[in-house]
């Protein structure tokens, strides 16, 4: 009885089960073909081995069997750092240099079927570009002109990748390594040149220290000058202020002595008292005028009266 009935449970449900197994296999199936392209991204799709189109963000359904997503490209900017190229300069001089890459996809159909393995083509490219434009550089250019080469490896790298679709944004020289003993005499012309212009630095300096000194010299000499002249002027000025003040006093005392009107034995009065001082000088002969000899007589006579002692006196 039990055998019977689980027999005839299998002989109904069987046929259930089977049906939702192959219903999970159809959907997982189905969403196996349903594609989500994220952003910033493109997918390369191909039908029966040919291309078909290029998928952009968004939903899309891909057919069994038929379909297939060839490549997942990425569109952002990728950066790629290369390892040091060995490069000779057109002095011959060899040295290494590495550099960096920044690129986009800007074609992923192009960048699909383009080249095989982009990265290494645009590597070897970006090898063979440097060595190019570095053998017309001497050392010291390739030193200080990195801009240069910058810019001429885009112009070159961005024109030949055109046709991969990749477009190079940018190149930048990471690392420029000279052998060593370059790098010595490097260092050796750099210190002499510091010392030089060190050199150069204290001389303009004791130059102009002693420039200043000289002219701060000079501009003493040319004070203490103009110092001394205007004492001087100063000195004149008081001698002619002295003068003018003697000579107004002179004419003030002989325009007071017009006002005064003398008279005549005043005048002989005043003349003799002139010739006593003359006297007491140091010369030793006077001439008397005519005028005053009968005045200077009568004032000798009256000296000697008063110089005679009286009677009483003795």
């Amino acid at each position: 009885m039990t055998t019977f009935a689980l027999s005839g449970f299998l002989s109904v449900a069987g046929p259930t089960i089977i049906f939702i197994i192959f219903l999970i296999l159809l959907i997982a199936f189905l969403a196996s073909n349903i594609i989500i392209v994220p952003q910033a991204s493109a997918y390369v799709v191909e039908r029966l081995g040919a291309y078909q189109t290029t998928w952009g963000t968004g939903l899309h359904f891909k057919i069994p069997l038929i379909e297939r997503v060839a490549n997942r490209v990425t569109l952002k900017e990728r950066v790629s750092d290369f390892p040091p190229q060995p490069v000779i300069t057109e002095d011959n001089v060899t040295m290494q240099i590495d550099t960096v890459i920044y690129f986009q996809v800007t074609d992923p159909k192009l960048f699909t079927y383009g080249v095989i393995q982009p990265m290494s083509a645009i590597e070897v490219l970006t090898a063979t570009t440097l060595r190019n434009i570095i053998g017309d550089l001497e050392l010291d250019q390739t030193l200080t002109s990195r801009d240069i080469i910058n810019t001429k490896m885009r112009t070159i790298l961005d024109e030949a990748t055109d046709s991969w679709g990749i477009k190079i944004n940018r190149v930048e020289l990471k690392n420029i390594i000279p052998p060593r003993e370059i790098q010595d005499a490097m260092e050796r012309q750099m210190k002499a040149e510091r010392e030089r212009r060190e050199a150069i630095l204290r001389a303009e300096g004791e130059k102009s220290s002693q420039i200043l000194i000289a002219e701060g010299e000079k501009e003493a000499m040319i004070l203490r000058a103009e110092a001394a002249k205007t004492q001087k002027i100063k000195e004149a000025e008081g001698e002619a202020e002295a003068l003018l003040a003697v000579q107004t006093a002179l004419a003030n005392s002989i325009r007071l002595l017009n006002e005064a009107a003398p008279s005549s034995e005043v005048v002989k009065l005043k003349a003799l008292e002139a010739f006593t001082q003359v006297a007491n000088g140091k010369a030793t002969k006077i001439i008397i005028p005519s005028e005053i000899q009968s005045l200077a007589g009568l004032a000798a006579s009256a000296k000697e009266v008063f110089d005679t002692p009286t009677p009483s006196d003795k």
